[in-house]
């Protein structure tokens, strides 16, 4: 019997029609829209005078420009309010269920998905956004699309694809206490490259991952674009399995029995065969930062900002030394004690609950720095509520944050909310490229506890300086 890798399984499993070269024609299980990528996509079905062929598997919520601003309205912010409301008049027109401002089920399209078990371990997901990937983190196929891909899917519940090459990624051994997934995430970017995965579907597994929570699979699924894939998938588990358990678009009862024992299926066999492998020590990964303009710019916090000069290749010597004058540092100098100006908690790869309880814990007891701005921004109306339920919200207000409403905010900068030129911010996002957070904002990529922990020093900090 051939062996299978679980990229091959759930391809397989969806292949309508082989189409050769490595093509196939596959179902669409999920597909969902949000502010920026649903409004064209559901206007070109209607202009071509086609129908959604199943409405009731796609879903929307506005995230990306809309405000975040505290008792916000869809008109909050205007460019952000006509996006919204051709987002909301679309989907109720045709058929789409739309979870809109203040609902539950509201928020970051990669976050409301897993919460409310609209994604599924096995199935297909699509959406018009780079970070769809995250939703791997639950045994998902889950990758982003284009405009006309979009549109072609809502229309006729399939798509046009080319099966990837695969690369597992094996994080052996135990992360340390205060290392997250974040950390390990850009420390893997940081040792493979930023184009290590590019035309491939990256599995993540190993005993680090097995002993990671589901919300944390789901901050490493998301950085897998940042190393250039398409697809992030782990293997569901028994930590899947309860953490889908209940969800409200989830199986019920006995048939949510039925899908685990098909769930289960879902691994790679022994001696399936990927294109490349890589293994990464997990037990050596330190709380980890960015210091340029690129996720594989990383480096322990505790580390030296590189020096252009020590790289051989002309074309990367060139490229250190643009974000080294962008990010306003010098090389050799101690990434530790960069003053900061703004902190952002937020965004598809940072905004859920543990996120927020492991900022929390950080700042209870303590003040934000004087010349910081501090935000959070959780990643839904769900993580939101369940936040104030705790009195998270209280934590955070009380040490000098702003507590905010769930979107994407000030991740991509899309709504209006950003972080001025030549400011500093260091933020749980996934991306610190050139002008991400607005025009010439430079941005350090940190865990949500390493961000809590800067809003509290004023600078670039070792979290370990800062625990209780």
């Amino acid at each position: 019997m051939m062996t299978s890798t679980l990229f091959d399984k759930l391809w397989n499993a969806h292949v309508i029609r082989d189409l050769g070269d490595g093509w196939a024609l596959l179902h669409i299980d999920r597909h969902l829209l949000h502010d920026l990528s649903g409004p064209p996509a559901l206007a070109d079905v209607d202009a071509r005078g086609m129908k959604l062929h199943n409405p009731e598997l796609v879903f929307s919520t506005p995230d990306h420009a809309v405000s975040s601003q505290p008792g916000r309205v869809a008109s909050t912010y205007p460019v952000g309010g006509k996006l919204h409301a051709a987002l909301k008049s679309r989907s109720d027109l045709m058929g789409v269920r739309m979870f809109d401002l203040g609902q539950p089920g509201q928020g970051i399209v990669h976050v409301m998905g897993p919460e409310l078990g609209i994604v599924l371990p096995g199935l297909t997901l699509i959406c018009g956004d780079s970070h769809t990937c995250t939703n791997g983190g639950l045994g998902a196929m889950a990758f982003g699309v284009g405009s006309s891909e979009s549109t072609h899917a809502l229309a006729t519940q399939t798509l046009r694809q080319q099966k990837p090459k695969q690369l597992r990624i094996r994080c052996e051994g135990t992360l340390r206490p205060g290392v997250t997934p974040k950390d390990l995430a850009l420390h893997i970017i940081r040792e493979l490259g930023a184009a290590a995965g590019v035309g491939s579907a990256i599995e993540f597994a190993g005993p680090a991952i097995e002993a990671m929570e589901v919300e944390g699979r789901l901050t490493l699924c998301n950085l897998s674009v940042e190393l250039g894939a398409r697809f992030g998938i782990i293997a569901p588990d028994e930590r899947t399995f309860e953490y889908l358990r209940g969800k409200p678009y989830a199986p019920q009862g006995a048939v949510f029995d039925a899908a685990v024992s098909d769930w289960r299926k879902l691994f790679s066999d022994p001696d399936a065969h990927f294109d490349r492998e890589e293994v990464i020590d997990a037990s050596f990964v330190t709380p980890t930062i960015t210091w340029g303009t690129s996720p594989e710019h990383a480096i322990p916090v505790d580390g030296r900002v590189p020096d252009p000069d020590d790289v051989t290749d002309v074309a990367r010597r060139a490229t250190l030394r643009a974000a080294l004058d962008y990010m306003g540092l010098k090389a050799g100098q101690a990434i530790a004690g960069t003053p900061i100006d703004w902190v952002f908690i937020g965004s598809c790869a940072n905004s859920r609950l543990s996120d927020l309880r492991a900022a929390a814990e950080v700042i209870r007891g303590k003040q934000v720095a004087d010349r910081v701005t501090a935000w959070v921004v959780p990643g839904s109306e769900l993580v939101k509520r369940a936040a104030e339920a705790e009195g998270l919200d209280k934590v955070f207000k009380a040490a000098g944050f702003a507590w905010r409403e769930p979107g994407c905010s000030m991740c991509v900068a899309a709504n209006g909310e950003q972080v001025p030129p030549q400011q500093r911010s260091v933020s749980t996002s996934n991306r610190n490229f050139v002008g991400r957070q607005g025009p010439g904002a430079r941005t350090h990529l940190a865990s949500p506890a390493m961000a809590a922990a800067a809003a509290i020093a004023g600078a670039i900090t070792d979290v370990k300086g800062v625990m209780p």
